[in-house]
């Protein structure tokens, strides 16, 4: 017989995926999570216009430091850049860096490269 999870079993799950990441460029290491399914809804919605189909016309502009931002976190799972301003600074850091960030950041959360053409309109 199946024994089916209960809301509060799905709920109370620790889910979601992190990984530390060493980024030479910056001096050290960073924890890297999977983004929930808001937080991937919001990153997402950043490069949807609001009828839903079209693309924002800046293309890629933004998308990696938007896309770290959103997944890294302090070791208690806490996100350390949340202002628009930080933000901004994180894309003026290493493309290398925030590149080796991002394919861990798409990988745990499950983005494909489809996905990623689709909000990038690439």
């Amino acid at each position: 017989m199946t024994q089916y999870l209960s809301a509060e079993q799905i709920l109370d799950a620790d889910d979601l995926a992190h990984e530390d990441v060493k980024v030479p460029e910056w001096g050290g290491t960073v924890r890297v999570r999977e983004l929930p399914g808001t937080e991937r809804d919001k990153f997402e919605a950043q490069f949807v216009g609001k009828d839903g189909a079209s693309v924002r016309a800046e293309g890629l502009e933004g998308f990696r430091a938007r896309l770290a931002a959103a997944a890294i976190v302090d070791e208690n799972g806490k996100q350390l850049f949340r202002s628009a301003a930080e933000t901004k600074r994180l894309g003026e850091k290493s493309a290398r860096a925030l590149q080796r960030v991002c394919d861990v950041a798409t990988r745990l959360s499950q983005m494909s490269e489809d996905d990623i053409k689709e909000l990038t309109g690439n």
